[in-house]
């Protein structure tokens, strides 16, 4: 396996688009019932969970750049093999695949259930489901500038649903947020580590790095999109707890959609309804990306043509 890899000019990406890809990949299904995960660990002071979380994230990602430019154009795979040898190396890599392969799992089965929980009670999850993948793998056929087109678009077309918050924001209770700093550090370590399942995503790095153009330009748009998922992630906590009481927080497994369910206009009952459906923007991204890292690694570590991987 050659460590630097030698990528087509046609297959590079501007560093510009990891901001997306990383706000993509982290902003997706886990947001909706995290804040109810943080504040059963750390309480009121569940935001202090999420600013530590974002201090550990940011050092990882520094670790990760650090590691990265040692090498001029190279993997994870190519790293893992040229430091610990092929037998461990392609072992180590194995284990990457397996754990994007459960990430993307992961997602499916979650949003498909929501789906089920809040649309289609008797929805047939396995028929729904092959869907969602088919048009996972449709994308990740197009290459890695669709994929990179998709986490773009996407992004941008599913972010006006912060728009119908606008009444549970009006009707915070600042109170729920007395007294603070009640929460041991133990416990907020415990709420910062609840964080993980939203916050993962950062490791694609390790596998995007070699098809950026300029990497003198990484850090911006890569410590920008950690920002931005970390306060995205800050202002749901603070909002579910500010407008929930202890007793509903507990009582909602998927707290943020709890947000726009609350609410409804003359014309619009159910805004919990578009949410669901909306929220196929957000997580499609995830799928996308995970479904592209686990077969780009069986293509670097085994060589099998990566169209082969979607039968299985």
């Amino acid at each position: 396996m050659n460590v630097n890899l030698n990528i087509k000019p046609n297959q590079q990406i501007r560093s510009f688009y990891l901001f997306f890809i990383i706000a993509s990949i982290q902003i997706g299904v886990g947001i909706m019932g995290v804040p109810r995960l943080i504040y059963e660990e750390a309480g009121r002071d569940a935001w202090l969970s999420v600013l530590i979380a974002f201090c550990y994230i940011s050092l990882l990602l520094a670790v990760m750049l650090l590691i990265l430019k040692q090498y001029n154009n190279a993997d994870i795979f190519s790293i893992q093999t040229d430091i610990f040898g092929t037998f461990i190396g392609k072992l180590l890599g194995t284990f990457y695949i397996v754990y994007f392969m459960f990430n993307l799992f992961t997602v499916l089965i979650t949003y498909v259930e929501v789906l089920t929980i809040f649309i289609f009670p008797e929805l047939n999850k396995t028929v729904m489901s092959l869907l969602i993948i088919s048009l996972a793998i449709y994308t990740v056929l197009g290459g890695i500038r669709v994929i990179v087109g998709v986490c773009f678009l996407f992004f941008i077309f599913s972010h006006w649903l912060v728009v119908l918050l606008i009444e549970p924001i009006m009707d915070i209770d600042w109170t729920h947020f007395q007294p603070m700093f009640q929460a041991s550090f133990t416990e907020l370590l415990k709420g910062a580590k609840q964080t993980s399942y939203t916050l993962t995503g950062t490791e694609l790095l390790f596998l995007l790095y070699p098809f950026i153009q300029s990497k003198k330009t990484v850090k911006i748009p890569l410590f920008l999109g950690i920002i931005f998922s970390c306060l995205t992630i800050l202002i749901a906590t603070v909002l579910v707890i500010g407008y929930f009481t202890p007793e509903g927080i507990g009582a909602r497994e998927w707290s943020v959609l709890g947000l726009f369910k609350s609410q409804s206009f003359s014309f619009l009952e159910r805004f919990d309804y578009i949410v669901v459906a909306e929220w196929m923007m957000v997580s499609l991204p995830n799928m996308v990306l995970f479904c592209w890292a686990a077969t780009y690694g069986l293509k670097r570590l085994y060589h099998i043509p990566q169209k082969n991987h979607f039968i299985f």
